[in-house]
């Protein structure tokens, strides 16, 4: 498949083996999502590979998510569950690269970035990691522009229309060849995350999906987009401020200006 080429939508796959013991850890930045995170945690371990482990990167959150964190990397074992405390809210790009890091080095093959609030539905994890091996890509996006994708009905039409917009921007400046450039569910070979040199990131929200995008365009890397039901967040508040709006906005430009 080409750059940013979708892969076929489908039921859950059964991945033979040894793709179903891949080396896999999912990260999850968390703020303020004690009543999610039990949820997603319990969702992703139901899931058919044995192999996949998970790293909370909790920003001091004062609802507790942090200690609930704790509790459940106590009840499942420290070998399939680990948190990472920071010291307060620093954002969302901060939390992935933290937590990217501490996954690549604890040595895992893969690493999937996704939501805490249940928006990205933990199933389509065996089809997406099915996708990247199948052909040979670098990273997979669960991307909610390409057919057969879809949004929830629970959004507002200016939600709509805001995500839609800020997607053509940003494909409008960068022409990265990828439909949903601020998609933030994916899975990454820990071998495209070295060669972008994900710890020197330094932007956050929307514009880190963006950069993580272009450097991985830069540096011929292989995307393949594979279409997904985008949910509703099920508990809580969105964590979309206004300057991470800003940031998001004048990210492009500056991507654009360094390209040229």
């Amino acid at each position: 498949m080409a750059l940013g080429e979708r892969a076929p939508a489908g039921h859950p796959v059964e991945l033979p083996e040894p793709w179903r013991s891949a080396n896999l850890t999912v990260v999850l930045p968390t703020y303020n999502e004690a009543a999610n995170l039990p949820v997603i945690v319990a969702e992703l371990f139901a899931l058919p590979l044995p192999g996949l482990r998970i790293l909370v990167a909790d920003d001091n959150s004062p609802d507790g998510t942090g200690k609930i964190a704790d509790e459940l990397a106590e009840s499942h074992g420290s070998d399939r569950m680990k948190v990472a405390h920071r010291p307060g809210k620093q954002g969302l790009g901060r939390a992935y690269v933290d937590g990217m890091t501490q996954a690549m080095a604890a040595g895992a093959e893969y690493v999937v970035q996704m939501d805490s609030d249940l928006s990205h539905r933990p199933q389509y994890l065996p089809q997406m990691l099915g996708a990247l091996l199948a052909t040979e890509a670098d990273v997979v996006i669960g991307s909610r522009y390409v057919c057969g994708a879809s949004l929830a009905s629970e959004w507002a039409w200016h939600r709509k229309a805001l995500s839609a917009c800020a997607n053509m921007y940003v494909r409008g400046l960068l022409r990265l060849g990828v439909r949903d450039v601020t998609a933030g569910f994916k899975l990454w070979r820990a071998s495209a995350l070295t060669a972008i040199d994900v710890g020197s990131i330094r932007s956050n929200g929307y514009s880190f999906q963006v950069e993580m995008n272009y450097r991985a365009v830069q540096h011929g890397l292989k995307i393949v987009e594979l279409p997904i039901h985008f949910e509703e967040r099920r508990e809580g508040e969105s964590k979309m401020s206004l300057k991470v709006q800003l940031e998001s906005a004048l990210m492009p430009l500056s991507l654009r200006r360094r390209a040229r």
